[in-house]
């Protein structure tokens, strides 16, 4: 199963870089049944891996200067109190509930990747007001710390309808408050989960891979049918999830 759970990190990577989310969707379901993890380890272990991996793709996107780096920073800053805060809180709730949470979300994450026409019907705009950017991070940052999702597929989204943020822009400022959601959400589960730092750090160093491919691909591949073709995808591991904690 080891080998597995490596072969399949390459795709938290590819999504994070491609469509600046999606990452720990694949993560936790990935190291919760491939690698057998117990569910509030593989969250906090997910939290790590994009966290660090986000990291790495941010700065593929920062070099060809797609980053907007005051909007990112201001969602990211409300989204580190939001995901510290739950992530303390998760500890309380039980693994049963978490995984039927996370895959609820996973069920929004596709609605919301499977809707990219509407991101050309508003002007580009130079960023997404003060308030809304506070609000929003802070929403998305307390979803990320107590299921141990990124955001990203919150985040894209709201950059593009509510800031008018071109699509590439956003994919790639959406890395950056990923990446600070993630590492305070992991800081709120520190504490109390039990995690197998060899495969976690195994699967980062793959996932970074994969992240450096998925930034190089970004622009060249139709986001539309990107988005569409992962939406689908989410779909059914939102199945799985949801077919295995609630039957099963």
């Amino acid at each position: 199963m080891i080998a597995a759970t490596l072969a399949l990190s390459i795709l938290i990577g590819v999504s994070l870089g491609l469509l600046g989310g999606g990452g720990s969707i694949l993560t936790v379901p990935i190291l919760s049944y491939v690698a057998g993890m117990d569910a509030r380890d593989a969250i906090a272990a997910s939290l790590f891996v994009v966290g660090v991996t986000s990291a790495a793709g941010l700065a593929t996107h920062a070099r060809e200067g797609r980053v907007m780096w005051r909007t990112g920073l201001l969602f990211g800053v409300a989204g580190m109190v939001g995901a510290c805060g739950t992530g303390l809180v998760a500890a309380y709730i039980p693994a049963h509930v978490l995984m039927i949470a996370f895959g609820v979300t996973m069920v929004a994450a596709a609605v919301a990747m499977m809707r990219p026409e509407r991101e050309t019907t508003n002007p580009p705009s130079r960023g997404i007001a003060l308030g809304k950017a506070l609000g929003e991070g802070l929403l998305i940052g307390a979803v990320t710390g107590l299921i141990g999702v990124g955001g990203g597929f919150l985040i894209v989204p709201a950059l593009v309808l509510f800031g008018r943020i071109p699509m590439e822009r956003a994919v790639a400022t959406s890395l950056l408050v990923i990446a600070m959601n993630s590492i305070a959400g992991f800081t709120g589960h520190f504490g109390h989960a039990n995690i197998d730092w060899p495969l976690t750090l195994g699967v980062t160093g793959i996932a970074i891979v994969g992240s450096n491919i998925g930034g190089r691909l970004a622009g060249r591949i139709a986001p539309t049918l990107l988005r569409r073709v992962f939406g689908v995808l989410v779909v059914l591991v939102a199945a799985v999830v949801l077919l295995q904690e609630i039957v099963f």
